[in-house]
């Protein structure tokens, strides 16, 4: 037996990105059904953001009394390896959505849980646990949200050794005594640096020449250098060849190219290799689309060809991050209660409903520690695109409020120029604590703020931030 209903809107996806999707067109007089299939809340409450953030946390506040004299002193054990691993699911709800299922009913949305096809224009057939199917017609609009999952590479034998992904590295219960890392991305230097200070022997197995590959190049050096020295092994120019296990053991086997393979064994393997979006087994073929791959959008982020289909998050590989998802979930929701009330859509740049940040000032943070925070285009990226551009960095110890911050300070700021508008087009930190810098940056990027301008925002003394009247005038000379 089939239960058929309707709404304005059906939001495929219940992570953050479609909570949002869903709020936003209820808050606009429209209804809507949200549907999941796990947990309410998605990838970043339970396997990303939060439970990742929460076992980094202790490390990094162990790290900062360490790196003031006097405070140091009362660092006289190590971490809680339990407390800190419980602490990590209080921030899941030990995997419960129970309160986002609350919240979703709070805000007058209707969830049916159950995997999602779509089946031909405008519907969506959910099938339950039970076997049971709901068909859910849209009167406006469908917005698959999605999101993407951890790409395993073709690597012979890898999973047939049940490695690792990032959702289990982030909810494992008990630390691994020896892990292999595959990947020296975001995903995989956070996660070395996490599962290192609990006390696990770790080895990253990066294939690229440097760690973090789309950062500058400053950022993956010196992440590489902290890990290395926290006893981390990290490899650089590492194929993994192939992985097998051996009783208990996983052996990964690893060429650089220049010598004959080696085989590096461990406990557990942690596959960080990338992500792909989840578009498979979604019905896009019953609408006309490929039935793999990241969803192609316009500005406000409607499925090209298919003006009803919208492909919100990581769905559309735009800017895989939390933020973004939910950032292009508003403009999203915009547009779409705009069409359905019959208003015009502005798809000029940085107008309500088109998504623009996503590519042009995209902020980001690494949480290992250095940490790493970026936003907008790097010098190679401002280079490809051919701009005129200027780069210009200034050591961040050199900064009275960072030497106060820290005992030893060491860390990067660079800044790359547009010289022809002389404004921002990106800006990269890398150091202690440097999360808490972005969003000054973010906003001089997303703004477009000149320079000369910049020059009247003055930075309090004596803090970190005093670094953007360093920058300024090394830009100046």
């Amino acid at each position: 037996m089939t239960d058929e209903r309707t709404y304005d809107v059906v939001v495929v996806g219940a992570g953050s990105t479609g909570e949002n999707v869903a709020d936003i067109v209820v808050r606009g007089g429209l209804s809507a059904a949200l549907v999941e299939a796990e947990l309410v809340g998605g990838e970043c409450s339970y396997w990303a953001c939060m439970p990742s953030k929460a076992l980094l946390r202790g490390t990094e506040a162990i790290a900062a009394a360490r790196g003031v004299s006097g405070a140091s002193a009362a660092v006289t054990g190590e971490q809680d390896v339990q407390a800190t691993l419980a602490r990590r699911d209080s921030f899941t709800s030990s995997w419960s959505d129970d309160g986002q299922a609350q919240w979703v009913a709070g805000a007058g949305i209707d969830l049916v849980r159950g995997s999602a096809r779509l089946d031909g224009e405008r519907v969506v057939v959910v099938t339950g646990a039970d076997g049971t199917e709901t068909r859910l017609a849209a009167t406006h609009a469908v917005a698959l949200c999605t999101g993407s999952e951890a790409a395993v590479p073709p690597v012979e034998g890898l999973r047939d050794v049940d490695p690792w992904t990032p959702r289990e590295a982030t909810s494992a219960k008990e630390v691994p005594g020896r892990l292999v890392v595959i990947g020296g991305g975001y995903v995989g230097c956070e996660m070395a640096t996490a599962w290192s200070a609990l006390g696990s022997t770790v080895t990253v197995l990066e294939r690229g020449e440097r760690l973090l590959a789309n950062a500058e190049p400053v950022a993956g050096d010196a992440v590489a250098a902290a890990l290395r020295g926290a006893g981390v092994d990290v490899r650089l120019g590492a194929a993994v060849q192939s992985a097998r296990r051996e009783g208990t053991e996983v052996v990964v086997t690893v060429s650089d190219g220049d010598g004959p393979a080696e085989e590096i064994r461990g406990d557990q393997v942690l596959v960080a290799a990338g992500r792909r979006a989840r578009t498979h087994d979604i019905g896009l073929e019953t609408v006309g689309l490929e039935g793999r791959g990241y969803l192609d959008v316009d500005e406000s982020l409607q499925v090209r060809g298919v003006p009803w289909l919208y492909g919100v998050g990581d769905v559309n590989g735009r800017a895989l991050l939390t933020h973004m998802g939910k950032y292009q979930a508003r403009q999203a929701g915009a547009a779409i209660v705009a069409r359905a009330t019959g208003a015009d859509v502005d798809l000029s740049a940085w107008s309500p409903f088109v998504a623009t940040a996503d590519t042009e000032a995209v902020p980001s943070v690494v949480f290992t520690d250095p940490q790493v925070a970026s936003v907008g285009l790097t010098a190679a990226r401002a280079a490809e695109s051919g701009r005129p551009h200027r780069v210009v960095e200034y050591p961040l110890g050199n900064v009275a409020g960072s030497s106060l911050h820290r005992d030893g300070y060491e860390g990067t700021a660079i800044a790359v120029v547009d010289t022809e508008r002389e404004v921002l087009l990106g800006v990269t930190f890398v150091g202690p604590d440097v999360a808490e810098l972005l969003h000054s940056a973010v906003v001089a990027v997303a703004g477009e703020v000149p320079l000369a301008r910049l020059w009247h925002a003055v930075p309090a003394y004596p803090t970190m931030s005093e670094v953007w009247l360093r920058l300024l005038e090394t830009w100046r000379g």
